[in-house]
């Protein structure tokens, strides 16, 4: 008889120790109810006890929770409609106001994120959503972790994962971007091309001073043009031969045209008579009246030059 009761207290003592035995792990935290009511402080890591039947207790986890925020639609302060997602980091840090203050403290900073995320992208504009994101996180998560401290929860740190664009706006930012290359591809060469006009002014003045120096210059556009392997010839031929050759055609005396003397017409008392046909010259156009007599010797020197022979007049047969 004393036996069997030995027997079963210690099986009543063995089932109250399994059924009121619990372990905790490192990265959470136990919050233990008494009949509704918190007891104690949070059970910390390792094997602990409670009251079977009489306790409940919850457990937290504190580990870092990654949350994907859905993509929110929204429309920015220039008026551009877009869609922006994000994703949070957030740990709990008080595990007895993660059960207490809040249902569900997860869902709850789902929401608060989607909501904060809608409330960026209306006070943003467009080009702080593409570039001055760390702003912009930093306004989010600030937006965020206001209320998640009452809820025990600490917002690690909040990041914008894409921004998507209308495919009209893709096109016309990308007009843009080139328009904006081309333009400063204009701008390089414009550059560059003063920068060698100025170098080119330099080297014009060094070889004026130097005549040499162009005709060195002449020779190396030579040896240049012959290394490559065509069937170029290429001979340089200064200006100044062909202002030379140019005078030489000309020759030292200008060409004198003598016209006939004109016959003699009779006087009248209204003018001069006017010219028959006969006394015209064949291009029909009356001749000038002779002038003076030339000295001696410049006849003798027009007369020698055998270049005025083709233009020298022609003494008409005597008729008489």
């Amino acid at each position: 008889m004393v036996v069997e009761l030995i027997a079963a207290v210690l099986s009543a003592g063995a089932l109250y120790f399994v059924a009121g035995a619990r372990v905790v792990q490192q990265f959470e935290r136990g919050v233990v109810f008494r009949l509704g009511k918190v007891r104690g402080g949070v059970r910390t890591p390792g094997f602990t006890m409670i009251v079977p039947v009489v306790d409940r207790m919850r457990k937290v986890n504190l580990q870092i929770v990654t949350m994907p925020v859905p993509a929110q639609e929204g429309i920015t302060r220039d008026n551009v409609t877009v869609k922006v997602d994000a994703v949070v980091y957030f740990k709990v840090v008080n595990a007895t106001d993660a059960i207490i203050n809040v249902e569900d403290y997860r869902f709850a900073v789902s929401q608060m994120a989607q909501t904060s995320l809608r409330s960026i992208i209306g006070k943003s504009d467009l080009d702080d959503l593409l570039s001055n994101r760390e702003k912009l996180n930093q306004g989010l998560e600030l937006m965020i972790d206001s209320p998640a401290i009452g809820w025990g929860v600490q917002i690690d740190r909040v990041e914008i994962k894409d921004v998507s664009l209308p495919e009209t706006m893709k096109r016309s930012m990308a007009r843009q971007a080139e328009s904006e290359r081309e333009r400063r591809a204009r701008i390089i060469n414009a550059d560059a091309e003063f920068q060698a006009s100025k170098k080119l002014a330099d080297a014009a003045a060094v070889m004026s001073d130097t005549p040499a120096a162009l005709q060195l210059r002449l020779l190396q556009t030579v040896v240049a043009v012959a290394a490559e392997k065509n069937s170029t010839l290429v001979l340089p031929f200064p200006v100044e031969l062909l202002r030379f050759l140019e005078r030489a055609q000309q020759g030292p005396y200008p060409a004198v045209e003598q016209q006939p003397a004109p016959r003699a017409a009779a006087a009248s008392p209204r003018g001069p008579a006017p010219r028959a046909a006969a006394d015209l010259p064949e291009s029909g156009v009356p001749l000038a009246e002779p002038a003076e007599e030339l000295p001696a010797d410049l006849r003798e020197t027009l007369a020698a030059d055998p270049r005025l022979e083709a233009v020298r007049p022609q003494r008409p047969p005597d008729v008489s």
